[in-house]
């Protein structure tokens, strides 16, 4: 589907908008926002978003308005280009420098005063430089999205994404990180190299298994915290799904049946995840190479056709869009069908088929945990991303969901401000907080 932004100069007279909605209607296109641009004597010039399936769709109806007497379409266009036009990130100064006293203070001679100090004791390079609350948002761009090994270059826009919301939500500075190799040992190795730049390492859109060794080695080899988001954010969002769903139909997550359809990065987060919460997880993946990880982790490997008999809350990340038929729905079940951007089900389908509730991932959204994790992390100076942490982040969201929701609005700051402060103290809790590491100005 795409969003579509229609220039439209139209005759100012009544009714005339009501001609271009209805045309807009025929296409089967929903409109999303109306902005009067400029009004004249005899025009209005207003912009118009509309979902449409496709770009052949979005023509289509280019022409169909412009045919409409005294209609011009001036211009249109996918919204997702014109919001990347000029990328979306920049880096600025907190202080401008106007005199010469503040180009002194922030550079020779005074900035050798503060690199002394930094020198002696290192843990200052927290308070007095951008270390301590900037995160690295590193790729190969072998896993993107729903469309595979893109390469890192075409990965951009979705790690300037990510830094988008650190900014937004945690107020992080994150830099992306492209780096081009599909070599475990280069990766890990660049990473090491840049690691004294960040105060943490996110880890997004590497493919499985490479994904799984990386993390690993990287968590052992550098002292600040280091999360892959597509496995753990992913499932920390879902396990708070999860969560509210069993409370809504009046079950306790540890007294359900979880089952995971897809054992990919994805689907091996959730799961793992879900069993440290208290679930009985059982799941399906056709390749018989991601079944020892998840038994690791004390998944039970099962049928496909049992898993939907038996399970209280289905989870699907396969990247196969309809997989799931509205016969093998079971009544009373929440089906959580995360495949982006068609799932393996449609939410309104399961429902019809008699899941008490169901979802897509344009809900279940990992925006919603990786800003306020890693924010809780660095406010309580932990070294690492622990499962007690996730699962309080996990906790932290669900609580925010209004009833009859699966989860908060992600664009909710008090959202992200709960999970930031419940990963700090669960941090704190566990004895990993450092307060002489803690950033300042967070």
């Amino acid at each position: 589907m795409l969003d579509v932004t229609y220039r439209l100069q139209i005759p100012h007279r009544a009714g005339q908008l009501a001609r271009v909605t209805t045309v807009i209607s025929k296409h089967e296109g929903l409109i999303g926002d109306i902005l009067t641009v400029s009004l004249h004597r005899d025009s209005t010039e207003r912009e118009i978003t509309v979902e449409m399936r496709d770009a052949a769709h979005a023509w289509a109806l280019a022409n169909d308005l412009n045919a409409l007497e005294g209609v011009r379409v001036i211009w249109h266009h996918d919204r997702a280009f014109l919001r990347h036009e000029g990328g979306k990130l920049r880096i600025d100064p907190i202080r401008p420098v106007k005199t010469v006293q503040e180009m002194r203070d922030v550079y020779t001679p005074g900035v050798a005063r503060v690199c002394s100090a930094i020198a002696d004791n290192p843990a200052l390079v927290s308070r007095y430089t951008m270390i301590g609350r900037t995160v690295a948002v590193c790729t190969n761009g072998t896993r993107v999205l729903g469309l595979g090994d893109i390469g890192p270059r075409a990965s951009m826009p979705v790690m300037e994404g990510k830094a988008v919301f650190y900014q937004q939500f945690a107020g992080l500075s994150a830099m992306p990180i492209l780096i081009d190799t599909k070599d475990e040992d280069e990766f890990v190795e660049t990473v090491v190299r840049i690691a004294p730049t960040f105060a943490g390492i996110h880890l997004e859109d590497i493919s499985a298994p490479m994904c799984f060794e990386i993390e690993r080695r990287l968590i052992e080899r550098l002292p600040q915290p280091v999360m892959h988001d597509d496995v753990h954010g992913t499932a920390v969002v879902t396990v708070a799904a999860a969560i509210a769903a069993c409370r809504h139909v009046g079950r306790r997550l540890d007294e359900s049946v979880v089952g995971q359809i897809g054992l990919g990065a994805a689907g091996y987060g959730i799961s793992s995840l879900m069993h440290d919460g208290g679930a009985r997880v059982i799941a399906f993946d056709p390749d018989p190479r991601s079944h020892d990880r998840a038994r690791a982790a004390g998944v039970e490997i099962v049928g496909m056709d049992e898993l939907l008999a038996t399970a209280d809350v289905v989870v699907a990340t396969t990247g196969r869009p309809g997989l799931i038929a509205p016969e093998q729905v079971r009544a009373g079940s929440v089906v959580l069908a995360l495949t982006n951007p068609v799932g393996e089900i449609e939410p309104l389908v399961a429902r019809a088929a008699g899941a008490a509730f169901a979802a897509d991932g344009r809900s279940v959204n990992n925006v919603l945990a990786y800003p306020g994790i890693f924010r809780g992390a660095l406010l309580a100076g932990s070294d690492r991303i622990t499962t007690k942490m996730k699962l309080a982040a996990a906790w932290a969201i669900a609580a925010l969901a209004a009833d009859g929701e699966l989860v908060p609005d992600v664009l909710d700051q008090q959202v992200h401000d709960a999970v930031a402060e419940a990963v700090r103290a669960e941090a704190v809790a566990e004895g990993l907080g450092r307060p002489e590491v803690v950033p300042a100005g967070l």
